[in-house]
Formats: structure tokens, C-alpha cells, sequence
């Protein structure tokens, strides 16, 4: 049976054959709302609480941040094009550049195109998984503010979050899901 897919545009960094595998897994989530022909481009979106049960993304601390931040509706919900995109930018393909603007939306919790104390409070905990106490934590967060934030405004835009990683070598090695 041929399976008819969207097309787009954008710049993917996962094979044609890796669209196809996406299109099962994206289809399995939900085969009550993804058909297998789109043909007729129907506007279909997998909810948020199915995708982030992905045994890919079971796990993540920052599950539901990963999905919301592709989401074209903001709310988590995906349309095919977006669960591939997910995908893309995570694979071990996409550019460093493309990642490092991914990771600072998923970062930005409050959504204000910056990481704040706060932001970087919440990452804390879920990277610890709360293991941490909160003086522990302030004090983390104040000395990775001190030292990334280059213009003194004590929140990190984005300019500051691509400076900080990019002496980090492990970010490509860890900003990815294989397919």
C-alpha cells in the first residue's frame, strides 16, 4: 500500500526513508486521527499527551517543553509537518545553529525570548530531578547567569544562551532522538 504524505518546503535533516517511518510512528499515535493517504491534506494534529509518551521522549525532563516549542499552535499539539520537524532538528544531522535555537525555546519557559533566573531554576530541577536544595539552586543559577550574560541584564537572551553553549562540545552529542 503507497502512502501519500505532505510536502513542504522546509529544510529537513532526515531521509526520505525516515519520513516514511515518521508517518507510521506519527500514524500509530493516534490511528483514530492520522490517516495513512494525505491526499486530500487533511489538517490533522496529534495531541501533546500522546506524543510525549513516545518511549523517544518518555523519559525527558523536558518532554512536554520539546513538543510545545514545535508545535505551530504553541500548545503541543503537532500536524505531521511539525512531528517532523521535531524530529529533524533532533537528529544527529541539523546544524549546531539550528539546535542552539531550538534549545533556547524549550529553555524559555515563561515564553519572553529569555532565560531568566527562573527559567534556569526550573531546567535545574528537572536536570537533578530535584536533588538539589533551593539554596543549591539559586546559587547555580546566579553563577551560570554571572557568567554567560554578556550585557549585565541579568536574564540570558539569545546571544548569551549561544555563546554559553558554544563551549560546550557535548551540546550536539546530547540535544538529540534517534529515529
Amino acid at each position: 500500500m503507497s502512502c501519500l504524505l505532505p510536502t513542504t518546503h522546509r529544510k529537513r535533516f532526515v531521509s526520505e526513508a525516515s519520513v516514511l517511518c515518521l508517518h507510521g510512528r506519527y500514524h500509530e499515535l493516534a490511528p483514530h486521527l492520522v490517516p495513512m493517504d494525505y491526499t486530500n491534506d487533511p489538517d490533522v494534529k496529534v495531541p501533546l499527551a500522546l506524543i510525549v509518551n513516545m518511549p523517544e521522549l518518555k523519559e525527558n525532563p523536558f518532554r512536554n517543553r520539546i513538543v510545545e516549542s514545535f508545535s505551530e499552535d504553541g500548545q503541543g499539539n503537532l500536524s505531521f509537518n511539525d512531528f517532523v520537524d521535531m524530529f529533524s532538528v533532533l537528529s544527529e544531522m541539523a546544524p549546531r545553529e539550528l539546535k542552539a535555537i531550538y534549545a533556547f525555546k524549550i529553555y524559555d519557559f515563561n515564553v519572553d525570548n529569555y532565560i531568566c533566573k527562573e527559567d534556569l531554576e526550573k531546567t535545574l530541577n528537572r536536570l537533578t530531578k530535584e536533588e538539589l536544595t533551593p539554596e543549591e539552586v539559586v546559587l547555580v543559577c546566579e553563577k551560570a547567569i554571572e557568567e554567560a550574560d554578556l550585557d549585565g541584564d541579568n536574564k540570558l537572551s539569545f546571544a548569551d544562551f549561544e555563546n554559553m553553549i558554544s563551549r560546550a562540545p557535548d551540546f550536539l552529542s546530547t540535544f538529540h532522538i534517534r529515529i
